[in-house]
């Protein structure tokens, strides 16, 4: 399956997790994926993975709290590319605390990294992707930018429910610019971002009654990049094993 041959995507937090699935199904599928991170030497070790299975990547280091960061990110992909098809807005940190006990500067470095870093992607990379004609964004929000989750981590919270309304609001905006923006919400997923959590605790709230793989999260991120989702705009994909149908 080649659905992204000629096309070039960033992801963001592509080092690890979901955004290193994404990067390197990106990358089997034909796209030349820029790995875009702060950790760079585990970007590097993602583009020595996909240019050994053939395909094409290049790491990038990236803040995604920097205006002049995404500036150059964007000038970077167009001058080794000379095009800019797909952005998954990816990266992301959370907090673990109560409302009462949370402070105000874990409280911003949570917005900065997981919600203003997806509006300066999308503002950075706006031209480039309308020239593409075909353009998709991805956001990847969060079930609990659906859902009050457990009553903690507010900050978490607020920015994915920021980024899943920002997600309609650019898409009804660019609805006849060429360009489609959607968002994923991902439950319990075996990523860095869980830290210590107790696996247990998440996996016996989970109907499934297991933890998400980064795979199953980045086939659904692709399928909303890719022309299978040609008539989607606006739209939220939720990958949660079935965490808020209850």
């Amino acid at each position: 399956m080649n659905r992204f041959a000629g096309r070039v995507g960033i992801i963001t937090g592509g080092a690890s997790g979901i955004g290193r699935a994404t990067a390197v199904r990106f990358a089997a599928e034909g796209g030349s994926a820029v790995v875009a991170d702060v950790q760079d030497q585990l970007a590097n070790e993602v583009v020595t993975e996909i240019e050994a299975a053939g395909g094409v990547a290049r790491a990038l280091h990236l803040d995604v709290t920097s205006e002049e960061g995404w500036a150059d990110a964007v000038a970077f992909t167009l001058g080794e590319f000379g095009r800019l098809d797909v952005l998954v807005n990816n990266a992301g940190i959370g907090d673990n605390e109560p409302i009462e006990v949370t402070s105000l500067e874990t409280y911003n470095k949570v917005i900065a990294v997981t919600q203003t870093s997806v509006f300066l992607g999308e503002k950075a990379a706006a031209e480039a992707l309308k020239a593409s004609g075909n353009g998709a964004v991805v956001n990847v929000s969060s079930m609990f930018g659906i859902v009050g989750g457990f009553g903690t981590s507010p900050a978490y919270a607020a920015a994915k429910g920021a980024v899943r309304t920002l997600t309609k609001n650019t898409a009804l905006g660019w609805a006849t610019e060429g360009v489609r923006v959607n968002s994923v919400h991902p439950g319990f997923i075996e990523t860095p971002i869980l830290g210590e959590t107790d696996r247990e605790l998440l996996t016996a709230t989970t109907p499934m009654a297991r933890l998400g793989r980064p795979e199953d999260v980045a086939a659904v991120i692709l399928f909303a990049a890719s022309d299978d989702a040609a008539f989607m705009t606006g739209s939220e994909l939720v990958v949660d094993g079935g965490y808020t149908a209850r």
